[in-house]
């Protein structure tokens, strides 16, 4: 069974010859980048990078899926935030436009064509045509919660959810439609799975708010979106997986704060589980000895999709993460 056909079927929680690895977040990393000869920020900004480095989380790391949106910037930059791609040391910086939550924002019909979604598009049609049947494609989109951060900026946002919760609403169903159209646009350049990433963490979200404001935006998405999603919140989320798991989304990338065999406890045996493995303690810092240990605590705990918590710090040396899935597949 190829690579492909491995991932997404984990992401169903199906039979599988071995145990499938990957991430839904970036594993670019600067020795990775200097390994390629390929540098941010141009990664994030021209199509043929973005898809070079991205297709090494395959073909060096070893990884079962790639992915090649690395920033957090793209759907709000064609929405008018003002962007700062980083630096090979840095990743980019979306700087809000803060907008007030009285005004009346209008998303840009064609705000597809925009540089900033077009070349992650273009970058997915080339991974997709050169290792489509091999290799699982997966895409990421922010959610309408994260779009409010940016285009709002953070403080502003959360004290409108909290003062204002009707504006709120208006703008968080208006901006998951922007979601899901950069969600069909990568489906229809390739794209096998989408990260659905919506930073609705513990220290800006509480869990009555995910509940009131997300959950049934999420699920919504889960059934317009045609394809698997896989859901990405950053931080100690266990205090809202009895609300992710009403979603109907197909696998929740957790962080390693959450706990591995406590994360499988409260999503139950539907929801398949990716990540868990400690970006510090393991992929950055990791010896060969903490690495295996962790990932038998991961298969214990029946972790689906084995790989890193979040995006891996720049600074992390990729050959542990090759090491990581080298063992992994030896299980």
């Amino acid at each position: 069974m190829k690579p492909r056909e491995i991932f997404l079927r984990s992401l169903r929680r199906t039979s599988v010859p071995r145990l499938a690895t990957g991430s839904a977040t970036s594993v670019i990393t600067i020795d990775l980048m200097k390994k390629v000869g390929v540098y941010f920020p141009e990664a994030h900004t021209d199509a043929e990078k973005m898809a070079g480095l991205a297709a090494a989380g395959a073909t060096i790391i070893g990884f079962d899926n790639v992915m090649p949106l690395f920033s957090v910037c793209h759907e709000s930059v064609a929405l008018g935030c003002r962007e700062d791609w980083g630096a090979i040391d840095r990743m980019p910086d979306c700087r809000s436009t803060r907008f007030s939550l009285e005004d009346d924002i209008t998303v840009p019909k064609d705000f597809l064509r925009h540089p900033s979604c077009q070349v992650p598009l273009k970058a997915l049609k080339l991974l997709k045509k050169r290792y489509g049947t091999e290799i699982a494609v997966v895409g990421k989109v922010f959610g309408p919660w994260t779009l409010g951060y940016h285009l709002f900026g953070v403080e502003n946002f959360l004290v409108g959810a909290l003062m204002n919760p009707d504006a709120v609403k208006r703008y968080i169903d208006r901006f998951k439609e922007v979601t899901i159209a950069f969600g069909q646009a990568q489906i229809d350049a390739g794209a096998d799975a989408l990260c659905l990433a919506d930073h609705a963490t513990r220290d800006l979200c509480s869990p009555a708010m995910y509940r009131d404001f997300l959950l049934e935006t999420h699920h919504e998405m889960s059934e317009r979106i045609p394809c698997p999603i896989i859901l990405h919140i950053c931080g100690e989320t266990s205090d809202r997986i009895e609300y992710i798991r009403r979603t109907n989304i197909a696998c929740y990338h957790f962080e390693e704060k959450v706990g591995a065999c406590k994360a499988r406890e409260l999503v139950g045996e539907t929801m398949a589980l990716m990540g868990g493995t400690s970006n510090l303690d393991i992929i950055r810092t990791g010896t060969p000895e903490q690495i295996r240990e962790n990932i038998n605590r991961n298969v214990a705990c029946n972790i689906d999709i084995l790989g890193p918590e979040c995006a891996v710090p720049l600074d992390a040396p990729y050959e542990n993460m090759r090491y990581f899935v080298e063992e992994v597949k030896k299980i």
